[in-house]
């Protein structure tokens, strides 16, 4: 239906989103809805869901010595400070950014103020023949900062870059002007980050470039990254006022780009890890065979995502077929985070909000128009360890809303053998609100009974709301809500319509009480059950099937009609 290749140009994302979409009009007025729903749901204030903390497990001896409260003390903040509560903006051009990406703009009118120097790095001794190592020269031009550096046309070899505060690297454009790693680098090795981790940096802009991780010079290594925040094409690592814009990410080990903290922190479900970055946008970027995720953010907040393109992982930094290789992925103790306008394709999961089991989740995310196409799991939340009944509640999975966005044709994937397609997973979150969502199968694919959409393990205040589903001929359920002992509640489905699609329209499971069930339009020509439910819902109006065998089997009957 729709092929996206790794150079596709992310400016007509949007052009993309609004033609594939089934749900036209005013994209503000949907972003109004969207937050209407939100308020309703959750009727509280948005709070963090955090603390800090440097990677405990990286550091054994020191967490034996000194305990866990006392390293907690040291490395961490608490996930649970209050957020700065910035709105969503919808200018009448519709394009869409948060609140304070207006103060970001005057930070970068500042930055070019505070530029004293623009050096040319042909004029520093470098050569851009795709040989000559030309680290030398770029630390000459770089000094300590205050600069803005060009980098012409050709492949300019170097070990490293590290950028100090108030510092641009501008190239001619991707594909035009290539920063590549030495054959010599080591696999821990980041192509460019910012200088200084532990004590932070600020005002750095990195545009109009590629980046070349260079694999190859590993050869056929059983792992390509080494720990932590390494071996990425580009990592921020604690910027406060960070800028990346049309730039190129090329196979790296780990990520094309992370907007991180100066260690990832697993010190528990409630602390993040201190030095994260802030106030950072990234902008119009490919990127593509990475080892792990294309983008992705850890421990940091007020972070703008625009009008990318991820696509094609290696996964080569996981064991081959458990790569959790994810196109954009907002990651542990990140907060506030905007994803407006991107896309990805052939990655496990195409957008992931989540979690490891010892860290903080990812909280307070807003996803407006996303493009999905063939990613396996087109969008994921979840906090890992915290889904099955033993499993503690999570502290920290909690605000997610997405505003028309697009799933197509998910499929299988080598990255994670075993992972069958979905649409989108929800799992262990709280305060999740999905509006205009538009989702198209392959009516000739195997989706081999499993559902489009999954809401399970703990899953709660789900709302559902305009949701365009048809073509899964193969698949069980469109929409199913798990039951059982760690069974989703507290569930709202509404305007949802289905043509032509999966065995049943809605499924809910053993368990699932509160759930609301109302203005569906569910059409086949070889459906079961429209409605597939355990106990009868909350709530059940507005019900319009056609084409299948019954409308509903509900609480161990068939039924002919709704009355």
């Amino acid at each position: 239906m729709l092929h996206l290749d790794k150079k596709h140009d992310p400016r007509r994302n949007a052009f993309l989103i609004e033609k594939f979409s089934h749900h036209k009009g005013n994209l503000k007025t949907a972003i109004q809805e969207t937050d209407e729903l939100f308020d309703s749901l959750s009727n509280t204030a948005i709070s963090g869901v955090m603390h800090s903390g440097s990677n405990i497990n990286r550091f054994p001896f020191l967490f034996k010595k000194l305990g866990l409260g006392l390293v907690r003390s040291i490395a961490t903040v608490s996930a649970h400070t209050p957020l700065s509560p910035y709105k969503t903006i919808a200018d009448n051009r519709e394009e869409v950014y948060p609140e304070w990406k207006s103060m970001l703009d005057d930070e970068y009118k500042q930055l070019q103020k505070e530029i004293h120097r623009e050096v040319n790095i042909l004029d520093c001794g470098a050569i851009g023949d795709g040989l000559t190592d030309n680290t030398d020269a770029f630390k000459k031009a770089i000094g300590h900062g205050r600069v803005k550096v060009i980098v012409p046309e050709g492949v300019f070899i170097t070990k490293g870059i590290r950028l100090p505060s108030w510092t641009c690297l501008v190239g001619e454009g991707k594909g035009k002007s290539t920063i590549k790693l030495s054959d010599s680098a080591p696999k821990g090795m980041r192509l460019v980050t910012n200088s200084n981790h532990w004590r932070g940096n600020h005002h750095i802009s990195v545009e109009a470039l590629s980046l070349d991780w260079n694999i190859e010079r590993l050869g056929d290594v059983q792992k390509t990254s080494t720990w932590g925040n390494h071996s990425s094409c580009l990592t921020y690592a604690n910027v406060t006022c960070g800028w990346v814009k049309n730039v190129e990410g090329i196979n790296p080990g780990l990520h094309c780009f992370d907007v991180s903290s100066t260690f990832y922190d697993y010190s528990g479900d409630g602390y993040r890890a201190r030095g994260g970055s802030q106030y950072v946008w990234l902008d119009r970027l490919n990127g593509y065979g990475f080892g792990d995720d294309g983008i992705t953010t850890h421990h940091s907040d007020n972070i703008f995502i625009s009008n990318c393109h991820m696509s094609d992982p290696s996964g080569r930094a996981h064991a081959k077929g458990f790569s959790n290789s994810n196109g954009i992925e907002v990651d542990d103790g990140s907060r506030n985070v905007w994803l407006v306008h991107n896309s990805t394709t052939r990655c496990f999961g195409g957008v992931e909000v989540k979690a490891h089991h010892t860290s903080s989740a990812g909280n307070n995310v807003q996803i407006v128009g996303h493009l999905s196409v063939n990613d396996n799991r087109s969008y994921n939340f979840r906090h890992i360890g915290h889904h099955r009944e033993a499993d503690p509640d999570s502290k920290t999975a909690s605000n997610i809303r997405a505003t028309k966005i697009i799933s197509i044709d998910p499929v299988d994937t080598e990255l994670y053998k075993g992972s069958t397609p979905r649409a989108m997973v929800v799992s262990a979150y709280k305060n999740v609100v999905i509006n205009q969502f538009t989702i198209i199968g392959d009516q000739e694919y195997d989706y081999r009974g499993n559902p489009v959409v999954a809401v399970q393990y703990k899953a709660r205040n789900i709302t559902l709301n305009s949701v365009s589903i048809r073509g899964f001929h193969s698949a069980g359920a469109d929409i199913k809500i798990f039951g059982g002992k760690q069974h989703a509640d507290q569930i709202a489905l509404r305007n949802i319509y289905v043509e032509d699609s999966a065995q049943h329209a809605i499924d809910i499971g053993q368990g699932v009480a509160k759930i609301a069930v109302e203005n569906i339009k569910a059409l086949s020509t070889s459906g079961t059950y429209a409605i597939k439910a355990v106990h009868p819902p909350a709530e059940l109006k507005g019900i319009y099937t056609e084409g299948y065998r019954l409308p509903a089997f509900i609480n161990g009957k068939e039924y002919r009609t709704f009355s």
